[in-house]
This record gives C-alpha cells, structure tokens and sequence, in this order.
C-alpha cells in the first residue's frame, strides 16, 4: 500500500500500537451492542432506500406514473445517492465517522417520513432524490467505522450481521410490499415504519458508537484516542490492560500529520488497490441492484402476477441471509479475494435458470424460484466481504474517503446507468438476466487476478510502516 508520511517520523508505529492494542481486546458484549446498532441502521437504511422497487409498482397507478415518471423514480436516490457519497467522501477522514452517519441517517429517516404526503410524481421523485442525498452519507460510513473499531479477527461477524440486517430490510420491504399489494395506499403505508426511525436511530448511534480511535491518532490527538481505546477496555470487561500514551512512542510519533489529499487514492502504489477494490464491489453491486430494483417490474412484464412477482422476490431476498452469514464465515476460512470468487461465480447457474425460466412452460415458477434461491445464497450475499475488501484497501488517514468514494462510483455504475438502462428492456428475460450473468462472470475473476489479500492487522495491510523492536 502507498506511503503517507507528512515528514520526520510519522505516526505509523503508534499507530500500529494502538491498532495491536485493539485487536487484543476480547470479543465482548460491547462490541456485540456495537454491531447490533450499526446492524440496525443498515436495517433501517436499507429499508429506506429499497423501497424504490415497490414504488415502481405500488405508486404507479395512484399516482398515474408515466413511463418516463417510472425511469427517473427508479434512478432518483441512487442517483443523489452518489452526490451525497462523493460529498461525503470530501468530508471524511476531516469530520467525526460518527458526524458523517448522523447526518445520513437523519436525513433518510426525515424524507422517508414524508412520503405518505405524496400526492403527485413529481414530489415523489423530488422526496426520493433528497433522501438518496442523506443515503449517500449513511450507507457507507458504517464499514469504516466497523473496520477501526472491531478487531481482525471479528470483522467478518460485523460484516456478517450487518449484511443479514440489511437483507432482512429487503426481504422486509418485499414482505410488506406483498401484504399491501391490494391497497390503494400501499406506497404511503410502507414508508411509514422506515421514516419513524428518525426518533430512534440517531439516538442509538449517539450513545452507543465511540469515535474511531485510529481518527482520533491520525488528527493529532494521542489523548483522546488513548481514552477511545481505555472506555472500549472498560466496556469490554476491563480483561486487558489500559494503554497509555507512553506505550504509543515519545512525542513525535504522536503529532498530528496534515492528511494526504483526496488524490492521493489514485497515487502510485494506492491506485491498483482503489481500482481493484471498486470493481470488487461495483460487480456484485450491478447484479445485487439490478435484482432488487427491477426484479418486480420484470416478472410483472413478463407476464407474473404483481403479488407473485413480490413473493418471489421476497423468497429471494430471503436466501440471502442465511447466505450472508456463511459468506462472512467463509472469508476467514479462504480469504477476502476467493469468497468473493465463490459468491459471484457460484451465482452463474441461479442467473441461467432465471433467464431460462420462461421457457420452461408450466414449471416457470419453480425454475425462477430455483434459480433465484441459488443467487439470493450467492452473489446478493457477497457484501459481507466485498465491502470488507473495500475497507481494507485503504490507509487509515484514506479510509473515511476511500470507501465512501468507491461505493459512490460504484454506485454510479451499479444504482444509476445500470438500471436506468435496463428498466426498459425488463420484459426480455435474455437482456435483462443475460447482462447480469456477464457482469458476474467479468466480476468474479477481478480480485483473484488482480487482488491482494488483506486478512490481518489493519496496520500491517495498509500502512508502510516498520513494526516498534
């Protein structure tokens, strides 16, 4: 990885103290009640920006979308989604992990709640673009915050429930988009409990997150990180020593270093690792996005009932979180690089039933189903690592921006041009399934070829700097 050194001695060797400090501290119920908080908010994000699905169908006649009305809702906080992320991106690693959520969260809620107001599209898609702004906040920050607050051996279990949190928010969204299909009202009703969370979410994150303690080091403030790391000791049962300032060198490995500038993620040396890291996630991403957002238009247009349509697509989603859990379990067994191998290229035969269900006449249902639960299992499970991956490509001082950006590019790709150009060719199983086993097949192949592995010591992976004597 490329070296960030702002002169002298920098930072690097109480860095990696601190960094050998927390991944000594056991696993604990903290670090539980930390992953069940930030698992939440992907929940509740998740729930909030997946909607879009639903509404294509569910808002269509009340609120009499034309084609073109179709189009824009099913692009429009993906779409702000990205701006919020590369405007996120400038902040971080400058402002508080913490700060950057907040504000995502905050706002996704607040916009959500407003949706049952609705009465025409054009503030639909007005509603949708601000809360994709927020979005663009919130739905990253979490895995640079999990990656420097859980230790080594633990982020696969962070990532793990967070991504069966996060589908159990699609499955959910499907599931209530099922229950209501029959409502006039369904697209007002649904948003309802995503937008309540405004009351709660905010106050989780405030009382239960601590502040990175690797930010803290890397803006010059030794003392603050030290007590970050002493309340997750105290917190965590006290079964390790505190640390001190001393044990993280004299003064001058302490001092604040001016951060490297935000091209820095495209230097010689760092830039291999941006690009191999945004491919990772961006292919998986394609695929994940594609399905979640235009799968109930496409069965609907190709000739499925509108409740079958959410059925299926629940059950889905719901084989994705059993498969998120054994994702996260695998990255640790055969590293980042062939899990995401295993869960791009073993959707292959899911993507190939699914485009060949139609064919089948009267079994075309349970072909779907058959090719869908093996692709729910597989590629939409692939998140636990890919955006583990991601994390881990960058130095601490690059992180906050480094992953927020690659998801937002990513995003471009994946959330936006993807589905804008395919919402109308939804109805040809043969493009519409056809592009997305391409897009897998390309995407499986990135991190081994041109990948490293990144299991181990955040320090050691990302950081140039000699281990203390």
């Amino acid at each position: 990885m490329v070296a960030l050194h702002a002169g002298g001695r920098s930072s690097n060797e109480a860095g990696f103290m601190l960094g050998r400090k927390l991944d000594g501290i056991p696993f604990s119920g903290y670090h539980l009640a930390i992953i069940a908080v930030l698992g939440f908010i992907g929940f509740v994000e998740g729930y909030d920006l997946s909607i879009t699905g639903s509404l294509l169908v569910l808002a269509k006649h009340p609120l009499h979308l034309t084609p073109t009305d179709i189009r824009f809702v099913a692009v429009a906080s993906t779409l702000m989604a990205v701006v919020g992320g590369f405007t996120a991106s400038a902040m971080s690693d400058h402002w508080s992990r913490k700060l950057v959520m907040q504000i995502g969260v905050i706002a996704t809620t607040f916009f959500t709640l407003l949706i049952p107001l609705v009465q025409t599209a054009e503030q639909l898609i007005i509603i949708r673009l601000l809360t994709g702004l927020g979005g663009g906040f919130a739905v990253s920050a979490a895995f640079p915050i999990a990656a420097e607050l859980m230790p080594a051996q633990h982020r696969r279990t962070y990532g793990g429930v967070y991504e069966m949190l996060l589908a159990a928010s699609f499955t959910a969204v499907l599931l209530v988009s099922y229950l209501l299909s029959g409502n006039p009202n369904a697209f007002r009703l649904m948003a309802l409990p995503g937008g309540l969370m405004v009351f709660v979410a905010p106050a989780l994150i405030h009382f239960v997150i601590p502040e990175s303690p690797r930010w803290y080091l890397r803006r010059g403030r030794p003392e603050a990180a030290v007590d970050a790391v002493n309340r997750i000791i105290a917190r965590a049962g006290s079964r390790v020593p505190p640390l001190s300032i001393e044990a993280l060198g004299d003064e001058r490995g302490t001092i604040r270093e001016k951060l490297p500038p935000y091209w820095a993620l495209f230097h010689r040396g760092q830039l291999r690792w941006t690009v191999v890291g945004i491919l990772s996630a961006m292919s998986a991403g394609i695929a994940a996005l594609l399905i979640h957002i235009l799968l109930p238009k496409a069965l609907v247009d190709q000739g499925a009932a509108v409740s079958l349509s959410f059925g299926l697509s629940t059950i889905i989603y719901a084989a994705s979180i059993p498969g998120k859990a054994f994702t996260a379990y695998l990255m640790e067994i055969i590293g980042r690089r062939w899990t995401i191998f295993y869960a791009l290229a073993g959707s292959l035969p899911g993507v190939f039933l699914m485009m060949m269900a139609h064919r089948a006449g009267p079994n075309a249902t349970i072909v779907m189903l058959a090719g869908g639960l093996i692709t729910g299992f597989t590629v939409l499970s692939s998140f636990s690592t890919t955006r583990v991956y991601l994390s881990e490509q960058f130095p601490t001082a690059l992180r906050g921006r480094g992953h927020i950006f690659g998801e937002s590019f990513g995003r471009i790709f994946a959330g936006v041009l993807a589905p804008f150009l395919m919402t109308p060719y939804t109805g040809s199983p043969t493009i519409f399934f056809g592009t997305i086993l391409v897009v897998v097949a390309v995407g499986s192949l990135i991190p081994v070829v041109f990948g490293k592995e990144t299991v181990g010591q955040l320090e050691t992976v990302t950081e140039s700097a000699l281990r203390p004597a």
